[in-house]
């Protein structure tokens, strides 16, 4: 199994990293030159299914394509610029000049190189230029003309290729600064590793565990209406695992699962909304249903998973999707544009002391933690709470009441019913400490 690696960047850097790559024997090289940075997001908009992991040229296309959103963090990375790339681009530049520089500007490489070479080259005066993220070539361009025709340096020294260009057009002396083959291969190194353990999350088993339910409304008794409908699901769902190149099993009578790979069910996802199969399915069969995913190393894992999921499903009012994976993540999707997660286990010191006393389990707290992050409330009350919670009012002051012997909340007010009786008590939640 290779790991496809995209390359983007300007042509010659792009030669430079597959001489680096050379020596990878399970990496396979996929190269996308660009002449400016903003093609970077055409080229990985046409191109991401072809390619496992990114290395872009520099700071410049990693950057711009991060914060437009083309790539996550763990999707690429780029070689920095140290002292020694620097050095090299120094010495290349009077060489070839035949003279010793003594002012330039320079860019992109941070302040911490910087001072290194200060301290060996003490009479070097550098106006650097450095920044963080994705800055516009015109506005480095800008930079470096300014102080050249002010006269304040002898000559400019760029790590962005539109800018080296755009200076030499200028007739301002301009060298660029490219990573050294160490670097790239340390990229590299990084970026193979990085790729076979997603290969390795792509195999992993994943399960589908569907559930059959009636509302409290609907009459529960055999018909062979009730059949038809039961063989009309079973064909919706049938399909869907054709979809995924899954495994279908019916077990009793309400209870279905789909075995598959994560990788397959991940791919799926992106157009086909499992929420959108639970009203697929209502809309054909006029059956209910609950979607509990398990993802694991094992089968049993994934199984034991699943069957959790379905278990925090019931406890939707509404049909829904929720997922636990390896690491007991717990992901709720109750609608497609709401997405809720939380750990069933608290991890640390700190937690294990806080709850060693508990009297309500970690997976409470910690769904209320994510809750609170999702609606943006650090401070309630049992009504709203127990609205959370789905839950009767008398129960989440039962909670609360446990937060605070737990010192994970505390009183800080009260606010009037509008009814006759005692004022509710507004709670701070303390659980992001």
């Amino acid at each position: 199994m290779k790991i496809r690696v995209g390359v983007i960047g300007p042509n010659d850097s792009i030669e430079i990293v597959k001489n680096a790559a050379e020596e990878f024997e399970k990496i396979e090289i996929y190269p996308y030159p660009y002449v400016k940075v903003e093609e970077t997001n055409q080229i990985i908009l046409q191109n991401r299914e072809h390619v496992d992991q990114w290395i872009f040229s520099g700071q410049a296309p990693y950057y711009y394509a991060f914060s437009n959103g083309l790539i996550s963090e763990d999707e690429g990375s780029y070689p920095p610029l140290n002292g020694n790339s620097l050095y090299k681009t120094l010495l290349e530049a009077q060489i070839k000049e035949q003279k010793i520089f003594k002012r330039i500007s320079l860019d992109t490489i941070q302040e911490h190189e910087i001072e290194a070479i200060h301290d060996s080259i003490s009479p070097l005066e550098i106006l650097p230029f450095p920044y963080t993220g994705y800055m516009p070539a015109q506005d480095i361009i800008d930079y470096h003309v300014n102080l050249y025709r002010k006269g304040e340096v002898d000559i400019a020294i760029t790590c962005i290729q539109t800018v080296y260009a755009s200076l030499n057009n200028l007739a301002i002396p301009c060298y660029r600064v490219i990573p050294d083959i160490p670097s790239i291969r340390l990229i590299l190194q990084i970026l193979k590793e990085r790729g076979e353990s997603f290969w390795y999350r792509k195999a992993q088993i994943a399960i589908l565990g569907i559930e059959m339910f009636q509302s409290s409304s609907e009459e529960q008794f055999y018909s062979y209406k009730m059949k038809h409908q039961e063989l009309e699901l079973k064909r919706i769902l049938l399909t869907y695992a054709e979809l995924i190149n899954g495994s279908f099993v019916q077990i009793g009578d309400e209870d279905f699962f789909i075995y598959t790979t994560r990788g397959e069910l991940e791919l799926q996802l992106k157009d086909h909304s499992l929420i959108n199969l639970i009203k697929e399915s209502h809309l054909h069969s006029r059956l209910n249903i609950r979607i509990g995913i398990g993802y694991g190393i094992t089968a049993l894992e994934a199984e034991q998973n699943a069957r959790k999921a379905i278990q925090y499903a019931r406890n939707q009012e509404n049909p829904a999707v929720v997922l636990v994976d390896e690491d007991k993540k717990v992901t709720e999707n109750v609608s497609m544009e709401q997405q809720l997660s939380y750990y069933v286990r608290q991890q640390g010191s700190d937690w294990e002391e806080k709850l060693k006393d508990a009297h309500i389990s970690p997976t409470v707290i910690s769904r209320i933690q994510s809750l609170s992050y999702h609606y943006k409330k650090n401070h309630i009350t049992s009504q709203e709470l127990a609205q959370w919670l789905k839950s009767t009012e008398r129960n989440a002051r039962r909670i609360l009441s446990e937060l605070e012997r737990l010192k994970l909340v505390r009183i800080c007010g009260e606010e009037q019913s509008g009814q006759k009786g005692r004022p509710r008590k507004i709670y701070e939640l303390k659980l992001h400490s």
